[in-house]
């Protein structure tokens, strides 16, 4: 494991909470440790990436799992915020969300989202992937520095 000891810190920014549920069931599960921090919204989330209101000691996530369809600041201003952004966007955003339409997926890679995946239905398929999530950037991919 790349990552074997280290706490890991995840965003996951979810207006849905059986999704957030879901995740946060998936991710307890994994055999790495991690904080898992949820906000749903973008503009908590941009507030949480920023430390601002009320998360002035939030820590600089290692990912970000982000929904598009999100209330008051969409998935796609909170992605682009974060990748015009000098120090955040080095953090990898994989991109979660109900959308199959190619118009979306294209719109999020333009915006230098890290990957795309789709939600499935299936709660085994959800918990699934969301562990290939952690898996595949935690045990396989190299990381910057915070």
């Amino acid at each position: 494991m790349v990552n074997s000891g280290k706490i890991i810190d995840i965003l996951l920014v979810e207006d849905n909470p059986g999704d957030v549920r879901l995740a946060m069931e998936a991710l307890k599960g994994s055999k790495m440790r991690n904080n898992i921090f949820v906000v749903d919204d973008g503009v908590k989330a941009m507030d949480f990436l920023r430390r601002r209101g009320s998360y002035p000691t939030a820590p600089r996530p290692d990912l970000i799992i982000l929904d598009l369809n999100l209330p008051r600041k969409s998935g796609r201003e909170v992605l682009a915020e974060i990748k015009s952004d000098e120090v955040l966007r080095r953090i990898p955003v994989v991109i979660l969300t109900v959308s199959r339409d190619e118009e979306d997926v294209l719109k999020a890679y333009n915006l230098h989202a890290n990957c795309y995946i789709t939600k499935p239905i299936d709660f085994e398929q959800f918990m699934k992937i969301t562990r290939s999530i952690e898996d595949f950037w935690f045990t396989i991919v190299k990381l910057p520095p915070k």
